[in-house]
């Protein structure tokens, strides 16, 4: 019979991490990121990729925070790379927290394209916060072309990403404005708003858009 006493502590926090109990992984992570070490990095990377609970992961993720930057982004990177959309999304959303400069080569046209919408606004959420000075064009191109993606909260996640990319992008969006197809009109106008007045919500300037496209749709009416 093991003797959990003579566990070492990263045995300790993997046991604890892959309890049934939710609050158990949770002060389990809070410990990890508490007393930080570095036999934990790959403990709680694994944990992320699998972890049901969004508050437990969100603790995972700010237990990641408190290790060493660089040996955290080594091994958060090949996850990027994964079968697994969770452990693809996680990694961006820790990735995105540490804003590391190596992470922008590593967020691929695949990873702002997935066809899983979370990898998606997780990648669109960390390429704005790490693109370097004179790539916000060529990031905006690309974003661009997924206007009108998926459901609201897809949507908005695109257009807080356009927010912070700012007015560097601006004429990219306005572009996008003119677009024959109203879902990515409506869609593109609403980040305008949204770039101009961060605190707009995305509902309110949604509604707003659809109305304008519509009315640029509708016939001219004879006098």
């Amino acid at each position: 019979m093991n003797d959990i006493t003579t566990e070492s502590p990263q045995s300790r926090l993997r046991r604890a991490l892959w309890a049934g109990d939710a609050s158990t992984r949770l002060q389990a992570a809070l410990t990890a990121g508490t007393n930080p070490d570095q036999a934990y990095i790959d403990v709680l990377v694994e944990r992320c990729s699998e972890e049901p609970d969004f508050f437990v992961r969100d603790m995972l993720t700010w237990a990641l925070t408190r290790h060493d930057r660089d040996l955290t982004v080594d091994r958060l990177l090949p996850e990027l790379a994964s079968a697994s959309p969770l452990a693809r999304s996680q990694a961006l959303h820790t990735l995105s927290k540490i804003r590391d400069p190596r992470t922008w080569p590593a967020i691929t046209d695949d990873l702002l394209m997935d066809e899983d919408a979370e990898v998606a606004r997780a990648a669109w959420r960390t390429a704005a916060g790490v693109v370097p000075t004179g790539e916000e064009e060529n990031l905006a191109r690309k974003l661009a072309t997924q206007f009108g993606r998926g459901e609201p909260e897809t949507q908005r996640s695109l257009s807080r990403a356009f927010a912070v990319l700012d007015e560097a992008v601006e004429s990219i969006v306005v572009a996008e404005t003119h677009n024959v197809d109203p879902l990515i009109s409506a869609h593109a106008m609403a980040t305008l708003a949204i770039m101009a007045d961060p605190d707009t919500g995305f509902e309110a300037a949604i509604a707003e858009a659809k109305r304008v496209v519509a009315l640029q749709s509708a016939p001219a009416v004879a006098d």
